[in-house]
């Protein structure tokens, strides 16, 4: 008999469908439009050293970015926050993503990653002032949709013992480069036969995925974590805007596994995905596909973006 929470097959939050233009894409690395074939950074470059960089994702409809202000305000905080020059402006920056996207024929249904370093060092060392030759800025973008057994199967989740960390040890704020914490997450919930990793906060509170923010589903509630110790989501605040403006009762508050195995619905947020429902916690077995809530705001959520890329 096959358990309530088995899956077809182990699948992740950003699997796509299949796109063979993907094999002769163009990626910007440092102002140049190169072959993903030629695309390369030093060995030297800060981000492959020590995951000093930071970096977005973006998705591409109609040919306007979603959200890019939003992504902007994340990314040149973040930057700001950790010294990191940018070398350009908001203005820059989007010109650097026009030019790629018009290399590549790219209009729609296009995942874009925007990543910054510190950029080349001059010895393999450790200290920030060894970087001297300004940053490097790559950015890669694909055509890309998510697969549809995202919709129909959901993710199973497994909680973890790796948890999200203290903002003083390094603020999980920060989309930096330097993932290792949601790595290691994410293979101890495959180990545990899961598709990603459910993390909790430091005193034990739901918290986060290794991947996307997290929701619950309870007696027609929304549930997401105080976002204390997550990465300030911009479709995680989407959300939040969405359930407030649309009487869905919405809350940003503490709970444990205990409330989240109880669910009737979960769904987890991200740029790519939008909102993935989340089959089972546990073994815990949440619901098959999108329940009612989950889809009144997935529909509410594909009406801002068609109004937000709308009129180009």
């Amino acid at each position: 008999m096959t358990p309530p929470d088995a899956a077809p097959a182990a699948h992740t939050t950003h699997d796509a469908e299949g796109d063979p233009r993907n094999r002769d894409i163009k990626i910007y690395v440092n102002g140049a439009l190169v072959h993903r074939d030629a695309a390369v950074v030093s060995v030297y470059d800060s981000g492959f050293l020590l995951g000093d960089g930071m970096w977005e994702g973006m998705r591409l409809y109609n040919g306007v970015w979603a959200f890019f202000d939003a992504h902007m305000d994340r990314f040149f905080q973040s930057c700001k926050a950790v010294s990191l020059d940018v070398g350009m402006d908001r203005a820059g920056i989007l010109d650097a993503l026009t030019k790629t996207a018009e290399a590549n024929g790219m209009v729609t249904d296009v995942h874009c990653r925007l990543m910054l370093t510190r950029g080349v060092k001059v010895k393999p060392f450790q200290h920030p002032s060894l970087s001297r030759s300004g940053p490097t800025l790559v950015i890669i973008m694909e055509h890309s949709k998510p697969a549809d057994s995202l919709q129909r199967a959901g993710i199973r989740l497994a909680s973890v013992p790796q948890v999200r960390g203290l903002p003083h040890a390094q603020d999980p704020k920060l989309n930096s480069h330097s993932k290792l914490n949601c790595v290691i997450a994410c293979l101890q919930a495959e180990a545990a036969g899961a598709d990603e990793a459910l993390m909790l906060d430091p005193h034990g509170f739901v918290n986060t995925t290794n991947a996307c923010n997290f929701f619950i589903v309870r007696k027609g509630e929304v549930w997401t974590s105080t976002g204390d110790y997550c990465m300030n989501g911009v479709t995680r605040q989407k959300v939040i805007d969405l359930c407030h403006a649309n009487d869905i009762p919405v809350f940003e508050k503490n709970f444990s596994l205990y409330e989240a195995y109880g669910a009737e619905e979960a769904f987890l947020t991200g740029t790519f995905g939008a909102q993935t429902p989340v089959r089972s916690i546990d073994g815990r077995h949440i619901s098959d596909g999108p329940g009612p809530v989950t889809k009144r705001i997935q529909a509410l959520y594909k009406a801002l973006i068609a109004e937000v890329t709308a009129g180009r």
